[in-house]
């Protein structure tokens, strides 16, 4: 018999997104946070450069919003993008009364920072740690409330749907046990999906098992062919791929390719501050003509930069290099989904009584392409949205996107109603996913790619169906499995480059039939 815990409110995920709903939720009735491994896991401990908002004396929404959509390459949904950056100066202004620790200037004011894409310093940060410092501060304000409670190492492994809503949840406990967590609504904020390609900055949680849960249960997802990739990870063998913020390249870092040259100006008139999709293309362009690309801090002070990013000189310490005078070798890692389970503007999915924010979620804020910093603040201000809105029961509950846009069910396969599904190995997924769906794209690889995912994804659909009970280590190939096979196919289906999404055999941007977003459903 399974085991059942009740709460009004249900949050799956204790990032950036699902503490900020907990707080909005926490005077309206009980909520329990449900997170895959301990609190502090996932993706939103490990962002370094900051948080982008529009509070400098020479900034504006209006700026933020237009450097957001330049950045979003033509795809942003301009409303998702006047609420985000309308609301970011509030809501940050927010984390400053509960205690948030923002690095400051001589004047007492938030120091401001540059990254990529963005016209003035507008980046608050707290040190390189700035996600860290976050997370503290909504943890202590969500955990505060006596009707707040958290269950860690539950791993979510299916959806309870009842008619056409979502009822609550299967997750496995500490122990392996099946149990079901019921409410009212539920809110997935399980971050990204990093851990489908070989080379990632993304934590080891970061299985895309929202979208996944969201996918089989039968909500309707979007975008998924638009995946980041951060330009400089370090890439040293043997060692993760840490991240090197952008932080570092807005304080002065250079891009040099092996003969010591700067080239970024060659690629972008941005240089080194071009958009990230922008830098990544150059990196991988330039080390395939020269042989490798570094970062490099030599030139400035070197008691200023370990002083400005003592975590990641740490990262490097680890690696055996010096942040401050060493030769970086650095390269494109899978770093944020643009796409996810696609949501209106507070966070309501196709499904009735489940709702998604952050990185899990797609409004279509960013486009093609995210801005640097923004993950933070779309994490704040629509996990803050998503618990309003949870609260209210909606008189209707809108579809997220125009039905036009939803894409045929995929062909491929039958359903196996084999007695194990996902065979392919967790490695040679992410290998596959590298290889074909990377950086850059073609038909060919989209094509085999999805060849050898679709029987895998079909014997997870099955099992899924099927009822069938699952360990946490099969929910995690599950994950991959579901959400690389709908990556590879949405890559496939948008024949045009745009964003985080280059095809090498369609390499320009097409606004006559590809100026539109597009939802896959089952």
């Amino acid at each position: 018999m399974i085991a059942r815990v009740s709460a009004d409110f249900l949050i799956i995920g204790s990032g950036i997104a699902g503490l900020r709903a907990a707080v909005a939720l926490a005077p309206h009735g009980r909520v329990l946070i449900l997170t895959k491994s301990n609190p502090q896991a996932g993706s939103t401990g490990y962002a370094q450069g900051g948080i982008a908002a529009a509070i400098g004396p020479d900034d504006s929404v209006a700026r933020h919003a237009a450097d957001t959509i330049a950045a979003g390459d033509g795809l942003c949904d301009e409303a998702a993008v006047r609420v985000l950056v309308g609301d970011g100066p509030r809501f940050v202004h927010e984390l400053i009364e509960w205690g948030a620790a923002f690095d400051r200037g001589a004047d007492g004011a938030p120091d401001l920072a540059r990254e990529g894409a963005h016209s003035v310093r507008r980046v608050l940060h707290a040190h390189d740690a700035t996600g860290r410092e976050l997370g503290r501060v909504l943890a202590a304000r969500a955990t505060a409330a006596a009707s707040v409670s958290v269950i860690d190492h539950a791993t979510v492994v299916q959806l309870v749907v009842e008619g056409d809503a979502v009822a609550g949840v299967r997750f496995l406990d500490r122990a392996g046990d099946l149990v079901e967590a019921r409410a009212t609504a539920t809110l997935l904020a399980t971050g990204g999906a990093g851990q489908v390609y070989r080379d990632t900055t993304n934590p080891e949680v970061a299985t895309g098992d929202g979208i996944a849960l969201a996918y089989l249960a039968g909500a309707r997802v979007a975008d998924l062919e638009f995946v980041q990739f951060h330009p400089t990870a370090l890439i040293v063998p043997g060692q993760p791929r840490y991240l090197l913020s952008e932080a570092l390249r807005g304080e002065g870092a250079r891009l040099i390719n092996a003969a010591g040259e700067p080239f970024m100006s060659r690629y972008d008139p941005q240089g080194d501050l071009a958009s990230r999709d922008r830098v990544a293309r150059a990196i991988v362009a330039e080390t395939a003509r020269t042989g490798g690309v570094f970062l490099t801090l030599a030139h400035l002070p070197a008691a200023d930069v370990r002083a400005r990013f003592p975590v990641i000189a740490g990262l490097c310490r680890r690696a055996g290099l010096d942040l401050a005078t060493d030769r970086l070798p650095v390269g494109p890692a899978a770093h944020y989904f643009m796409g996810g389970v696609a949501t209106d503007l507070d966070g309501r999915t196709s499904l009735r009584g489940l709702y998604a924010a952050g990185e899990v979620a797609c409004t279509g804020v960013h486009g093609a392409n995210r801005l640097a910093s923004n993950s933070l603040l779309e994490g704040l201000v629509f996990g803050g949205r998503a618990g309003e809105a949870m609260h209210h029961a909606p008189a209707s509950w809108p579809a997220p996107v125009s039905p036009a846009l939803v894409a045929p069910p995929p062909t491929g396969a039958p359903l196996s109603q084999a007695d194990t599904f996902a065979s392919g190995d967790e490695a040679g997924i992410r290998d596959l996913m590298w290889r074909r769906a990377g950086v850059f794209r073609d038909r060919a690889g989209l094509t085999a790619a999805v060849e050898q995912l679709t029987a895998h994804c079909a014997q997870v659909e099955a099992a899924v169906d099927a009822g069938r009970a699952l360990t946490a280590s099969s929910w995690r190939v599950a994950s991959l499995v579901t959400v690389a096979g709908l990556v590879a196919r949405a890559a496939l289906r948008r024949e045009e480059s745009r964003g985080g999404h280059a095809r090498t055999d369609f390499p320009d941007r097409d606004d006559l039939h590809w100026k539109h977003r597009v939802q896959d459903g089952r």
